[in-house]
């Protein structure tokens, strides 16, 4: 290699073969027009051994080795030398150095006086904070002045998920996205990790869009519900519109559910909706007082399953729980997805299901539904990685979701 040229030593460590890392790390590297001389690399040679690699990189530039360096550590590739992580004041509020460190969703730990500490409230696009020896991502946002942030590569190691073999089940599709002909084999898969999670007493969150009433999905979903397969609901105030909707009027968007033909006046079925609700004064008041008698909003209530509807410019209504504050939806949002969620269902919906992929560590398990292969794509593109897709209509999935994990239970 030119001496000339800028250089470091990076390593990683992890099972780096069968984990498809090493091939990653090394194209990473050649794409960006750099160059690589392999140090150490000792491999594994067992099961539980892991793999260790020392590299030596050189760019043309030092903003290009800068550059490079940053694609390397998501990948789990940091800086040989040991030092502590750089502090940096934030000068004002909602702001951060320039040369500030920006998370990904994996595993992060920051060197501290000698110490490797794990960041807490893991999240990607976030900055790391260092508030009296806590260590935690915080959106710029919620950045004040004088908050210690943590600047440049250096002291910040990164455990990408892909590193980990604690949940082969997970990768049963190699590729992101799976439009398998046979629902049931992908549909058996995420029930037996559904299961897993219930019986450990972690908690299921699902992220659902109105595609679930118009499909037919909203008495599979009931089940699920009452079976305890659903600990959180997301949503956007269309979802709980036509829930409630279909319960009152038998209709979605005007069309009956069950002959598939829109009834006459059928268009203004949503708006009655929303007026029956407002009238009640809330979906759980509804409920309450016996105007709302079934759906997914009133197996919500009556089984205790907190439900978060944040709005959006286009809604109707909206309906009285639906949050219209953007900022305050959000965290909403993350605060009960912090709450020992281990799993994330996303049925057809994509913009709730991108923003709350943003909010999550790598380590939790996410499977998305959707017609559209477009969705699980922009959600890996968006560093949802940890993402299985099923390409499928939602209604017939939770169809045989529901089948798998409570008909089958029962008969057994």
């Amino acid at each position: 290699m030119p001496s000339s040229l800028p250089r470091a030593i990076v390593q990683a460590e992890g099972h780096l073969i069968d984990s498809g890392l090493l091939n990653t790390i090394f194209t990473t590297i050649v794409e960006q027009g750099a160059t690589y001389e392999v140090k150490v690399f000792e491999i594994g040679r067992t099961n539980e051994e892991m793999s260790r690699i020392h590299l030596e990189v050189q760019a043309g530039t030092p903003a290009i080795l800068t550059d490079l360096l940053t694609r390397l550590s998501t990948l789990g590739c940091h800086l040989t030398t040991e030092q502590d992580a750089t502090l940096k004041p934030s000068a004002k509020d909602h702001t951060v150095p320039d040369d500030f460190y920006s998370t990904t969703n994996h595993r992060t730990f920051v060197r501290l006086q000698g110490h490797w500490t794990e960041v807490v409230k893991q999240r990607m696009d976030g900055v790391i904070v260092v508030d009296q020896g806590r260590v935690m991502c915080r959106k710029l946002r919620d950045v004040r002045a004088g908050d210690q942030v943590v600047c440049g590569l250096g002291g910040v190691r990164i455990a990408p998920d892909l590193l980990e073999r604690d949940r082969p089940r997970f990768g049963f599709m190699t590729n992101a996205v799976s439009s398998e002909r046979r629902v049931e084999a992908s549909v058996g898969r995420v029930a037996a990790m559904m299961r897993e999670v219930r019986d450990q007493g972690s908690r299921i969150a699902v992220v659902a869009g109105p595609v679930v009433v118009h499909t037919g999905g909203v008495p599979y979903f009931c089940e699920l519900v009452r079976a305890g397969y659903v600990n959180l609901l997301l949503a956007g105030n269309a979802l709980a519109v036509h829930d409630v909707e279909f319960a009152l009027s038998g209709t979605s968007l005007g069309v009956d559910l069950g002959s598939g033909v829109p009834v006459e006046q059928g268009h203004r079925n949503h708006m009655s909706a929303i007026n029956t609700i407002n009238r009640a004064g809330s979906i759980r008041e509804a409920v309450a007082t016996g105007v709302l008698r079934s759906g997914i909003m009133y197996e919500c209530e009556k089984n205790g399953v907190p439900y978060i509807l944040a709005g959006s410019i286009r809604d109707d209504g909206p309906l009285p729980e639906t949050i219209m504050d953007l900022v305050e939806a959000q965290n909403r949002y993350g605060a009960a997805l912090a709450d020992d969620v281990q799993m994330v269902v996303m049925l057809s919906t994509m913009l709730h299901s991108i923003g709350v992929g943003n909010m999550l560590p790598s380590w939790v398990k996410v499977v998305c539904v959707d017609i559209n292969p477009a969705v699980v794509t922009k959600l890996a593109d968006r560093g949802s990685k940890q993402t299985v897709g099923i390409v499928t209509d939602v209604g017939l999935f939770l169809h045989h979701l529901a089948r798998a994990l409570v008909q089958e239970e029962r008969a057994g």
